[in-house]
């Protein structure tokens, strides 16, 4: 099986500079990644990079704490499309889905939704924080609030995605929407065994590595 399909090479530190970003987005080119995921600032400067590539480019949304509100959340994502990303991966009020409030949760999916009605959207739930039954709930929420993807994890969390929370995930979706998984992914066989649990798309700064067989890194 081809990974490159399936992968969003991301690289999200804080520390990353234009240089970076733009060896990333050459990877991408190179290998036929689907995605980059990059963080908002650099945005206009992938969206060069990759023109004409197929690549799309992919950012992110409240992240990586979710801990603002769903009109912040909502704005962010709007000028990160306007500005050219293709694709907002958002995180969740982990709070608010700690405390079983999945009214707030898809509140805050729902904002997201309408402020960008015509691109993708993943919502990152964060399962290493939640408890089985929070992770389904999480789930659902996300899926009635307008999601395209259910994503796992930030990759700056406790943990990243597992088989155990994609199935679940898979399970509660029924084929509402696709699942990304992300954080952990450091293998071709971790890549490949998350795909047959039911993901469809890979966050992995790893994924170089991955199209050639190879562990990856520690990175996300």
């Amino acid at each position: 099986m081809k990974l490159a399909p399936y992968i969003d090479h991301t690289l999200l530190k804080p520390t990353a500079t234009a240089g970076d970003i733009q060896k990333l987005c050459a990877e991408a080119r190179e290998h036929s990644f689907y995605a980059v995921c990059i963080n908002p600032v650099f945005i206009p400067l992938a969206k060069a990079e990759l023109e004409g590539s197929g690549v799309k480019v992919a950012t992110v949304c409240g992240f990586p704490l979710g801990a603002v509100s769903p009109d912040q959340k909502a704005v962010e994502a709007r000028l990160s499309v306007e500005a050219g990303a293709d694709e907002v991966d958002m995180v969740i009020h982990i709070g608010a889905a700690l405390a079983n409030d999945w009214d707030a949760v898809q509140a805050d999916v729902r904002a997201v939704r309408r402020a960008i009605p015509d691109s993708v959207l993943k919502v990152i739930i964060e399962t290493c924080y939640l408890n089985e039954d929070q992770k389904r709930g999480a789930t659902e929420a996300a899926v009635l609030g307008g999601a395209d993807f259910v994503k796992t994890s930030t990759g700056f969390g406790t943990g990243g995605a597992t088989l155990d929370d994609v199935r679940l995930m898979a399970q509660v979706i029924a084929g509402r929407a696709q699942i990304k998984a992300a954080g952990g992914v450091r293998s071709a066989q971790d890549a490949l065994d998350m795909i047959e649990a039911g993901a469809t798309r890979l966050g992995t700064s790893g994924g170089v590595a991955l199209v050639a067989g190879e562990q990856s890194g520690e990175g996300y």
